[in-house]
């Protein structure tokens, strides 16, 4: 985390739209401007998610469909250029990331990339060691899908300020939903 000051924090909530289970009880978290962009800006992003038991990283983009997991909650260190994501399914939000940002996406919570500039780089990482399923809204078992989302536990830690940071407030204390 680059500095010692407050993150600037977003929260945004989405409900079951019938199509999209998203996560009615935990909201996206949006940290603006919280990662270094430096040279070896994804190295430090991995090292800091890591550190924070957030592990299964990955670099990469975003998918440019909609998409969610239902067996654990996804971090997304935007460490180099900006992505136009839309969040909560089709009739969702679009926020802008940019270098710098990190979004934790409960699980459940569909993500898309509406529009991304050509150097954009994504590390992902997930809590606890818990590996991702991926879904597609509409296709498969939402049943299945809903008991998953249902079962993942809250993360010990915040893959930004570990046991003290802010995404264990906005969650609640308790383990599960």
């Amino acid at each position: 985390m680059t500095g010692a000051r407050t993150p600037v924090i977003e929260e945004h909530l989405f409900a079951d739209d019938g199509i999209v289970p998203n996560n009615p009880r935990l909201p996206l978290v949006v940290y603006r401007g919280v990662l270094d962009t430096g040279p070896d800006a994804a190295g430090a992003c991995e090292t800091l998610f890591a550190g924070n038991g957030w592990s299964g990283g990955w670099r990469g983009g975003v998918y440019p469909y909609h998409h969610y997991h239902s067996t654990a909650h996804e971090a997304l260190g935007i460490v180099a250029g900006s992505a136009q994501v839309r969040l909560g399914g089709e009739g969702g939000a679009i926020v802008e990331l940019r270098a710098g940002d990190v979004v934790v996406i409960p699980a459940g919570v569909a993500h898309k990339g509406e529009a991304t500039s050509p150097d954009l780089l994504i590390v992902g990482a997930y809590p606890g060691g818990r590996g991702p399923d991926m879904r597609v809204p509409g296709k498969g078992d939402r049943e299945r899908a809903l008991a998953n989302i249902e079962a993942v536990p809250r993360p010990a830690t915040d893959p930004v300020g570990g046991a003290g940071g802010p995404l264990l407030e906005r969650w609640g204390a308790d383990a599960r939903h």
